[in-house]
């Protein structure tokens, strides 16, 4: 009679390799997390401030890559993140400033609505390439906010603004984490859950047979470009409210942290593939990288060439389970 565990076993082993390879992300926040526990103990890599802190300072980046995975789902991609940010941390600024904090917030939604309504219609209705679109919007969202500002940067006085928009905390816990958990909730089920996640995917998967399918292709790719300008500006907000401030500046170079966020998660640069969860690890493991450079003492040109290996990294790892 034969050994039906024997049988089974190359079965098993490759179903083990197999999630090896989809799970290496949070093997790999794991690996980092205990190798700065251990060699930058003495620096406090540990302590519990500053734990919060880097969710602090990666809670932007965790926003705009749920969106992002939305955008590379459908086989699109949006480089005018950061600037969006910029722009809408200096129109809420604005808006708070002269006319109250709801204002402040109808301000810096609008203004993500408006630039996402922009890059939509600009790259389904008059065929231009997103990434020629958003690289293009990038460059006028930083001259707006370089306009509007005079390149100052801008007070928020409103306490309740800055309570609620990334500078309050309940207890020890950071508003910004609920705020990540809510979004990341959000994002995860419309993805996985939902007609609309589902479309999204098989635009990305395949647009002609998407198409083919009843599925109007054009509509899903605006709709993600205006969820992923929407969130910029969201970001943009907590930005705002966490420094107390709007400024042009804000936001700078997060596009490149914002897509590697999502790809090294497992969301794909060829579109049909993502997960909101894994962008999230992959966003707090930048987090976890740049706090312990930080900690290292490394200069900043040095972290710089650090991130681009994130970069590099991430569009292996894409190409390897594509």
């Amino acid at each position: 009679m034969p050994n039906t565990d024997t049988n089974q076993l190359p079965g098993v082993l490759h179903a083990f390799l197999r999630d090896w390879r989809q799970n290496i992300i949070y093997i790999g926040f794991i690996a980092i997390f205990l190798i700065f526990a251990l060699t930058l103990n003495d620096r406090g890599f540990l302590n519990p401030n500053n734990l919060l802190n880097i969710v602090r300072q990666t809670a932007m980046i965790a926003v705009m890559a749920i969106a992002m995975t939305f955008v590379l789902s459908a086989g699109e991609i949006d480089l005018s993140v950061g600037a969006v940010a910029g722009l809408a941390s200096v129109t809420v600024a604005l808006a708070v400033s002269f006319a109250g904090p709801f204002a402040g917030i109808i301000a810096g939604l609008a203004t993500g609505i408006a630039v996402g309504v922009f890059n939509g219609w600009l790259t389904t209705k008059i065929g231009i390439p997103s990434f020629l679109t958003t690289l293009a919007m990038m460059g006028i969202a930083k001259g707006l906010a370089m306009w509007v500002s005079g390149t100052a940067a801008v007070p928020i006085l409103s306490q309740g603004y800055i309570w609620w928009f990334g500078g309050g905390s309940i207890g020890p816990i950071p508003v910004l984490l609920f705020w990540i958990l809510i979004l990341g909730a959000v994002g995860h089920v419309v993805l996985r859950r939902t007609g609309f996640g589902r479309r999204v995917l098989a635009t990305g998967g395949g647009e002609q047979a998407a198409s083919y399918s009843g599925i109007n292709t054009a509509k899903i790719k605006f709709r993600v470009l205006v969820i992923s300008s929407t969130a910029a500006a969201l970001a943009g907000m907590f930005y705002a409210g966490r420094l107390q401030s709007g400024r042009f500046q804000l936001g700078e170079g997060d596009e490149l942290s914002v897509i590697a966020a999502a790809v090294l998660g497992g969301t794909s640069l060829f579109g049909g593939k993502g997960t909101v969860i894994g962008t999230l690890v992959g966003a707090m493991m930048i987090g976890l990288i740049n706090n312990g450079l930080i900690l290292m003492g490394l200069e900043f040109s040095q972290q710089l060439i650090a991130r681009g290996g994130i970069i590099i990294l991430a569009v292996a790892l894409s190409q390897k389970r594509a």
